[in-house]
Formats: C-alpha cells, sequence, structure tokens
C-alpha cells in the first residue's frame, strides 16, 4: 500500500479552508499553491519579491518534512494577480530552480486574499531510498 500522509504548517488557512500544505502520495509530494504569509505569524510583507522569497521558504520547509527537497522538483506554477510583479522574482526563483530546471507555468489569476501577491505550488518526487 502506497504510504500517503499530509502536512501540515501551521497556517490558519488550512485550518478554515480544510487542506494541508502538501500530501506525501508514495514517491511524490504535492505542496498546496503556497503564498508569502509567514506562517508562523500569519503576516506578510507588501513587496512581491519578499512573498516570494517567503514563499520558497515555505514550500522548503514542507518538501524537508517530506524528505525531499528544491533538488526533487519537477514541475512549478506560479500564481500572480498582476503579471508584472513577475519578473522581479525571477532571482530569487533561479536561486532554488535554476539548477533543477522543472518544468513551470506562470498564471495571471485573483488570489484569495488581496494582500497575497505571488503564491507558488510545486510537485516534487522523493528520491527512490524512502
Amino acid at each position: 500500500m502506497t504510504e500517503r500522509r499530509a502536512i501540515l504548517s501551521g497556517s490558519t488557512f488550512e485550518e478554515l479552508i480544510g487542506y494541508a500544505r502538501a500530501v506525501v502520495d508514495g514517491d511524490w509530494v504535492h505542496v498546496s499553491g503556497t503564498t508569502g504569509f509567514d506562517y508562523t505569524t500569519m503576516t506578510i510583507s507588501d513587496d512581491v519579491v519578499e512573498q516570494a522569497e517567503q514563499c520558497l521558504r515555505n514550500i522548503e520547509a514542507a518538501l524537508a518534512e517530506a524528505g525531499c527537497g528544491f533538488a526533487d522538483v519537477v514541475r512549478v506554477r506560479y500564481l500572480l494577480p498582476d503579471r508584472t510583479d513577475f519578473e522581479p522574482c525571477w532571482p530569487a526563483l533561479r536561486r532554488c530552480f535554476g539548477d533543477v530546471r522543472p518544468a513551470a507555468t506562470m498564471l495571471e489569476c485573483g488570489l484569495a486574499d488581496p494582500r497575497m501577491k505571488i503564491e507558488i505550488e510545486v510537485y516534487a518526487r522523493r528520491p527512490s531510498a524512502h
């Protein structure tokens, strides 16, 4: 039977909406759309680059709890209400994904809270040693 477990970050959104930050399903790790909130304080910066960096820290924590890291990411989706905010985030995104080169998509769309300027979702495949 395939292992399936939820990873929670402590975000109040997970409790209010009813989802997990990530789900481990066998070798696959599905990380929910992750915003720039600092989940320990539930605060968010007004700066899109700072939000992107916090998204990546939140994602990194979920991946680590799942037994993998950015090197294991195979797919990433970037969701932004304003597509002109995407390019300023590229250096932060390149630091995490530049050597990995996952498949990627950027979508311009509304997000759940007007303070959110970027949301990032990833899929990773854990090393087979797990």
